[in-house]
């Protein structure tokens, strides 16, 4: 787990000087080493947190085939020990120096080409130079757990695993992405491609690119569609067979993640999906697993039972951090320096890696994407209902229209405005429903707020549209709703966030539910397999009697912090001062902002917290940025 940089550029002049800018802007992700790589008219950059062959060995950037390759790599390769032997019995002329997936990475790109990518089993994003050829080839893996970010013009190619090293080298305009703005009022972040800084682009999951650098010239491909498996789904199963190989294909995730020559550990929320893995990891791990849990004062937000019950079980060395409000704001303006993307969530994250850090943990693994993957979230349920309801997709559009009108005057909450907005959409479906689900603000209200008369077309509405598309089978609602899930909130936010709140305090985390074959698999189940009459039915079944009953049948919390309470309370001037001075913003219509503010503050049911938040923190990451308008 590192830190990634590089330049092409015919200015060369500024090469050496840039690259080290670039790599001391990413100190924070990789402590243990630096590296720089100069040839012509590129450089590449790398800072290195060890986890895997911790010797001077695994320097980045690291050469092979006599030179002509060179890399710069950010992850883990979950399967490089299988790599490293196939190459040596295809040819017994493939040495290796080092114990590293790095140089796994390499010969395997020296043997197959692109192709390696699909041997690949991990999380990461790196860049090969073949001098021989003189071409830059990146990749980033399939479920977009590592970041990477790029800016290309005219004569110039810069790429980084952050984009404030991208504005630190001084080659990227620091101007704000105004189409962005419009994705990120309506879902608290910018869906890749895009980033909220104009012209600042992300690889997508599951792509790689080809930079010729003659020519200046950028392709980028597709090596992994995740809707194929949706497409093509599994064969009739048992229901018990089916049991057998989530359990197997999990087993062995959480498995291939405990590779590691560090000490590691495990977040404890007490729900299920991070009570399997520590459940798991007790199992398969001959180390005693440590895990580590955030719990408040505020007994209706705290899930400490809960995490206590899981750790007692199953005998690991827990830590728990209770964190009160004023514990929170004095770790605040931390999180929030920390956050190279704006978004609505990433606080907590920051505060638990740095808790989990600190305690001499170096890797993690964390339930994220358990909800995702096995429908765990309320969105799954409701979805599957709507469209059983023929009656209502049926319904003339003119009948829909007035209902929502009677709708809108009988109640007033967020929940409300969103049936409305489904109504009121051209014909009940999921590609019209789930993007409305996920939105924040709703566009009358964003185009108040920004003084536009029209806003740019609706990015999550164009995917939904794209995957529906894709997907005939009405036997995989839950698959189509996964798909979006993943494709959006959870690669756009819950894996971004995760990446540079963790790696702020240099911790790597791992997250075994999004295994690919494990993804694979579960995506080409049928919604009577993987949701019999409950969230994470299939889950918990594979599971056996890993897991108490007290956590399968516990409410479902989610982990979040108090914020209603906090930002009416002890983070309201906080808050107000940045509330007032975006609404300052020439693109802002100041009136507007203001009076959301003090509609939040008068406990209007329409306006919630995190309405306001992700405003906060937008204007926050934009002053310490220095972003132009």
């Amino acid at each position: 787990m590192c830190g990634i940089n590089g330049i092409i550029t015919k200015d060369t002049s500024v090469l050496n000087e840039t690259i080290r800018l670039m790599n001391k802007s990413l100190a924070h992700r990789g402590p243990d080493d630096e590296g720089v790589f100069l040839h012509n008219n590129i450089a590449l950059g790398h800072r290195r947190l060890s986890i895997i062959d911790l010797s001077a060995s695994g320097h980045q950037p690291m050469n092979y085939a006599n030179d002509r390759f060179t890399i710069v790599y950010n992850g883990e390769l979950y399967n490089f020990q299988e790599i490293r032997k196939e190459l040596q019995e295809l040819d017994n002329s493939f040495l290796f120096n080092t114990e590293t997936d790095t140089e796994v990475i390499l010969a395997a790109y020296s043997a197959w080409g692109t192709d390696c990518l699909k041997r690949f089993n991990g999380m990461f994003a790196f860049a090969i130079y073949d001098k021989q050829n003189n071409e830059l080839f990146v990749a980033r893996d399939r479920m977009g757990i590592k970041p990477f970010y790029y800016y290309a013009s005219t004569g110039l190619f810069v790429f980084s695993s952050e984009i404030r090293a991208l504005l630190n080298s001084g080659l990227v305009p620091r101007k704000l992405n105004q189409d962005g703005l419009a994705d990120y009022f309506r879902y608290q972040t910018v869906h890749a491609p895009d980033t909220i800084v104009n012209n600042v682009f992300m690889l997508m999951p599951g792509h790689f690119g080809l930079y010729k650098p003659a020519s200046y010239d950028f392709t980028v491909h597709c090596y992994w569609d995740i809707t194929e498996s949706v497409k093509n789904p599994n064969s009739e199963e048992s229901y018990e067979g089916v049991c057998k190989k989530v359990n197997d294909l999990f087993t062995q995730s959480v498995k291939r993640r405990l590779i590691a020559d560090v000490p590691f550990g495990a977040f404890l929320s007490g729900g299920i999906d991070s009570s399997a893995i520590v459940g798991v990891m007790s199992k398969v791990s001959n180390r005693k697993v440590k895990t580590f849990s955030v719990t408040f004062f505020e007994k209706e937000y705290s899930e400490e039972k809960y995490a206590k019950l899981i750790a007692e079980k199953f005998g690991t060395e827990h830590h728990d951090i209770k964190l009160s409000a004023s514990d929170f704001k004095r770790e605040l303006p931390f999180a929030l320096k920390a956050m190279d993307h704006p978004g609505g969530d990433g606080p907590n994250s920051y505060v638990i890696s740095k808790v989990t850090r600190e305690a001499g943990i170096t890797m993690a693994l964390s339930g994220l994407g358990g909800d995702e993957l096995f429908a765990g979230y309320d969105i799954f349920k409701r979805t599957k209902s709507l469209m059983s309801n023929a009656v209502l997709r049926n319904s003339p559009s003119a009948f829909r229209n007035l209902s929502a009108m009677l709708l809108r005057t009988m109640k007033t909450s967020v929940a409300n405005d969103k049936i409305v907005e489904v109504l009121r959409q051209s014909k009940i479906s999921i590609e019209n429903s789930y993007p409305v689900s996920r939105q924040v603000l709703m566009d009358n209200q964003i185009e108040k707020l920004l003084n536009r008369d029209r806003l740019p077309a609706n990015r999550v509405k164009q995917l939904a549209h794209s995957i529906v598309s894709k997907i005939k089978t009405k036997e995989h609602i839950l698959s189509t709703v996964s798909l979006l899930e993943i494709t959006t909130y959870m690669q756009n936010v819950l894996l971004r966030d995760a990446d540079q709140m963790s790696m702020a305090s240099a911790l790597e985390v791992r997250v075994p539910f999004l295994d690919y074959n494990l993804v694979e698999y579960v995506l080409g189940l049928n919604d009577k397999t993987k949701y019999p009459h409950s969230p994470k039915k299939l889950l918990v079944d594979s599971l056996g009697d890993l897991l108490p009953k007290e956590i399968v049948n516990r409410p479902k919390m989610g982990f979040s912090f108090p914020w209603n309470r906090w930002m009416k309370e002890d983070l309201r001037t906080f808050c107000e001062e940045r509330i007032y001075s975006f609404s300052k913003r020439s693109m802002i219509n100041e009136k507007e902002v203001v009076n959301l503010w003090t509609r939040f503050l008068s406990d209007d049911k329409r306006i919630t917290w995190s309405r306001i938040w992700y405003l906060v923190v937008l204007e926050n990451w934009m002053i310490e940025n220095k972003i132009e308008e």
